[in-house]
């Protein structure tokens, strides 16, 4: 059984059937790339993963570990191991980012039953995690993606993901409105945590110049709602030389 398994998952955003028929395993130490084209239920898929309250799952299933987290709370998923990185990350005034760390940190801590983190051990793991992933270190007194850009947002979600070492990250279209230079400083934050912790990363994108830069193990390929096409980087190549047109006759032509 695979780390995170999706299998026969349909889901409805109100009356929108979204997701028809999902079937997905992602383990750890692997980086399995989800792509396709605007509108195929990328997204959806994301943030049905974390279970997000707006989002239906009308059948089938999400075990994670073994467990079945197809009705868990965000929070008992995140607890259990699983991050995602926000396509839109939101801005919280007021809130500094030390703040907002420290406490996801003990939350996590407390899960496992630890007491919390002391202020000095904080800051040595803050300071450590961001030379890691070249972050800033005045970015701990700001307020959470308060006026930030989006490569600052993209890079503040990678410095949480190296705080956190989940089991298994999700990043929704990380690489969304990156410019090269903030591209590859998350792309070589991506890939060094992974490579150091052994996390599973799930990246979703419909571009294929991040993985260039996070190269994946495994590629699936999503249009109308389900997985139609599965198989190695070769499927990266095909849709630079190609584009979806390809996939999309395969499909219609019953070629898996």
């Amino acid at each position: 059984m695979a780390d995170l398994e999706i299998k026969k998952l349909h889901a409805s955003a109100g009356e929108n059937h979204i997701l028809r028929g999902v079937d997905l395993a992602v383990n750890r130490g692997e980086v399995h790339a989800l792509m396709g084209p605007n509108g195929s239920g990328k997204s959806t898929l994301a943030n049905v993963i974390m279970g997000h309250p707006g989002l239906e799952v009308t059948e089938g299933e999400i075990r994670f570990l073994g467990q079945d987290i197809t009705d868990a709370s965000p929070d008992q998923r995140a607890r259990l191991g699983l991050f995602m990185a926000f396509q839109y990350p939101v801005a919280i005034p007021g809130v500094t980012i030390t703040r907002y760390l420290r406490m996801v940190q003990n939350a996590h801590r407390q899960a496992r039953g630890e007491e919390e983190i002391s202020l000095k051990d904080f800051r040595q793991l803050v300071q450590e995690a961001m030379k890691l992933t070249q972050v800033p270190t005045e970015f701990a007194s700001r307020y959470l993606n308060d006026g930030f850009s989006g490569g600052e947002k993209k890079r503040l979600e990678v410095l949480q993901l190296a705080l956190q070492r989940p089991t298994l990250a999700v990043l929704d279209e990380t690489d969304s409105g990156l410019d090269i230079d903030a591209l590859n400083v998350v792309a070589n934050g991506v890939n060094t945590v992974s490579s150091q912790t052994g996390a599973g990363v799930l990246i979703i994108t419909h571009y294929q110049r991040i993985l260039h830069l996070i190269k994946p193990t495994k590629v699936s390929i999503m249009m109308d709602g389900k997985i139609v096409k599965a198989g190695g980087a070769e499927l990266v190549e095909q849709l630079e030389r190609d584009g979806y047109g390809s996939i999309r006759d395969e499909v219609a032509a019953g070629i898996s």
